[in-house]
Parts: structure tokens; C-alpha cells; sequence
């Protein structure tokens, strides 16, 4: 009879935290990113407790603030410098002034024959199929725009609710951190040993995903965006955004943008630029991975660069720009709660007692 009570009471739990996390889903980003930032925030957040002798409202007020400084409002600024550069960019675009076709041509005529012979085993060769293609996405885009237009008033006042939630989430988060902690450890059914495996990985991954490939991805598109607005090339920011999210793809990386950017500019006979651009991009921005990442990532976390790519392309797909995260860490998370599981195991002696 108690198991029949037991399983009856753990299927009430299961589907009132369920209905909990529907009647939460449309903040979830909000509360999110709040949560990942707390994570990040909080040997602050404890540095200032001790230095207001524990204090712990002022401290995380102090913290929020620092936080706001130094992180929200210049992602803020940035988002709506790169909506401006978008719709200008995508301005020039109709007008002409930026022509593909053109771009294209120039690229195609200086390029080896192997090279060519490529393009059109492709099918990108022909300039009407590269016209086509560009004129049908041209048209998708300004749908894709003029929709979001129709929309802009609503959207503006879900970005002020959701920054409103996941500010103030994060104020709490940061002054309960240590009763949320305890109270999420002594709820989760697993051995002793094992909570502090997992919970250990969980931090440890956070900080690897978003203190290290974002910041990492950051910094690419910073150099990428500088150079680019120094060698005079059109939408610095909206091309140095672009870089960062190629820049956290495993085998795609910034390259992607800056080579062709180069191969461009040579074939455009803006040789010096050209040259610039592909030295700076080699030995500056394509060493940043490679120094920064141990350091910032370790190696203890690192994933293999499929299941890293795979993850964010899901994520992105499931979650869309939160994908960013979300994917690798519930990758890594999975890998993690594997292992966990795997090493609990061979600790058990054949008659099953724990060693």
C-alpha cells in the first residue's frame, strides 16, 4: 500500500512541476539567462557580501547594478546598433548599391580554373542561377522584415517585460544562492557523492559555455567588426556579429566570413586591404581559439567538436537564438550524467553493496 501511495505522490509531483514549467515557458529565456548569469555573478555577489559585512540586499543590489554596467546595457546598445546597421545594410540591397551579382562576377573572373571547375560542379557557376537565388531571398527577407515591422510595437514591450523578469529574477538569485543551493541539492533523489559530481559538472559546464565559447566568440567578432571598420568595409558590426555566431560552430568558424570578405577585396583590386584582412585574420583572430580556449574552457570539458556542433544547431533550431547555450549545455549534461551513472556503477561490488 505505501508503494502504491509513494508512486501516486511522485506522479502528482511530476505533473504539477510540469504544469509549473508551462505556466513558465513563455519567460523561460528571461529566466535563463538570469539563472546562467547568476551562475557567472556569484563569486562577485560573495565578494561584495563580505566587503558590506553581510549585508545581503545591498550586496546583490550592488551586484545587479554592476551587472546592468557592465553586461545588459552594452548587449543593449549593441542590439539596437545592429538592428540599425540590418536595415540599413538591407536598404543598399534593394537600391542596388550592394550588388552580389557584381561582387560575384569580379570574385569569379580572378579565381584559378580548379576553382571555377568547383563552382560548377556546384551548380553556383552560372551569374543568372546566382541571380535567382539571391532575388528569391531578397524576396523571402523582405517578407521575413515586413512582418516583423507589423510586429515591432509588441515585440519592443515583450523585450522590456522579459529584461524586467530576468533582472529581477537575478536579484533574488544572487541574495538566496546559498538557501536556493541547499534547498535544490537535498531535493534531487541521488546519492551524496553523485550530487556533487553532477552539480559540480553543471557549474563547470556553464562556465565553459558561456564564459568561454561566448566570450571567445565575443572577442572574434570584436576583431572582426574593428577590422573590417578599418579597412573601410560596409557594416562592420552586422558582419562582426555574423562572424561571432560562425566563430562558435566547430569546423565552420570565423573564416568563414572574413576569407571570402578578403578574396573579394583582392579580386576587387583593394590589394592592400585584402592582404590586411587575411594576415590580421590568420595570426590574430584565428589564434584567439587557440589561446584563449584552454584557458577560459579547459580541458577537462571539452566536448568533441561534432556533438558541440550538432547541439548548437539543435539548440538553435529547438530554442532559436538561446540554442546558443542551451544546446551544448544540455549536451554536456548529458555526457556528464552518463559518466556519473557509469562510474557510480563500477564502484558497486557484484553482490551490489557501494565500495
Amino acid at each position: 500500500m505505501r508503494t502504491v501511495e509513494q508512486n501516486a505522490f511522485l506522479l502528482i509531483i511530476i505533473l504539477i512541476s510540469l504544469a509549473f514549467a508551462w505556466l513558465l515557458w513563455p519567460f523561460y529565456g528571461a529566466i535563463l539567462w538570469g539563472t546562467i548569469i547568476a551562475i557567472l555573478f556569484v563569486p562577485l555577489y560573495r565578494r561584495l557580501l563580505r566587503s558590506l559585512k553581510g549585508r545581503r540586499n545591498l550586496a546583490a543590489f550592488v551586484a545587479v547594478l554592476i551587472i546592468i554596467a557592465i553586461v545588459i546595457l552594452p548587449m543593449t546598445l549593441i542590439g539596437a546598433s545592429l538592428t540599425q546597421e540590418a536595415i540599413s545594410f538591407y536598404a543598399k540591397v534593394q537600391s542596388g548599391e550592394v550588388d552580389f551579382v557584381r561582387s560575384f562576377r569580379q570574385v569569379h573572373d580572378v579565381l584559378p580554373g580548379w576553382a571555377t571547375d568547383l563552382l560548377t560542379y556546384f551548380g553556383v557557376a552560372s551569374l543568372g542561377g546566382v541571380q535567382e537565388k539571391l532575388s528569391a531571398g531578397l524576396v523571402a527577407g523582405s517578407q521575413y522584415i515586413a512582418t516583423q515591422a507589423l510586429n515591432i510595437g509588441q515585440s519592443t514591450f515583450d523585450l522590456i517585460v522579459n529584461l524586467f523578469v530576468m533582472i529581477y529574477l537575478l536579484f533574488f538569485l544572487l541574495r538566496d544562492e546559498a538557501t536556493l543551493s541547499k534547498r535544490i541539492r537535498d531535493a534531487v533523489p541521488l546519492r551524496a557523492e553523485q550530487k556533487q559530481d553532477f552539480f559540480s559538472k553543471f557549474t563547470v559546464v556553464i562556465r565553459a559555455t558561456v564564459k568561454g565559447n561566448m566570450l571567445i566568440a565575443l572577442l572574434q567578432g570584436t576583431l572582426g567588426g574593428l577590422i573590417f571598420w578599418f579597412l573601410g568595409i560596409g557594416a562592420p558590426l552586422l558582419l562582426g556579429v555574423v562572424m561571432a555566431f560562425f566563430s562558435l560552430l566547430p569546423g565552420i568558424g570565423a573564416g568563414i566570413i572574413w576569407l571570402p570578405v578578403a578574396i573579394y577585396l583582392l579580386a576587387s583590386a583593394a590589394v592592400w586591404q585584402g592582404v590586411v584582412l587575411i594576415a590580421f585574420g590568420s595570426l590574430v583572430i584565428g589564434l584567439v581559439d587557440n589561446f584563449l580556449r584552454p584557458i577560459l574552457v579547459g580541458k577537462d570539458t571539452k566536448m568533441p567538436d561534432y556533438v558541440v556542433l550538432i547541439s548548437t544547431l539543435g539548440g538553435i533550431a529547438t530554442f532559436g537564438l538561446n540554442g546558443f547555450v542551451v544546446g551544448p549545455v544540455i549536451a554536456a549534461m548529458f555526457i556528464a550524467a552518463w559518466d556519473i551513472f557509469t562510474a557510480s556503477r563500477q564502484r558497486v561490488d557484484g553482490d551490489g553493496t557501494v565500495r
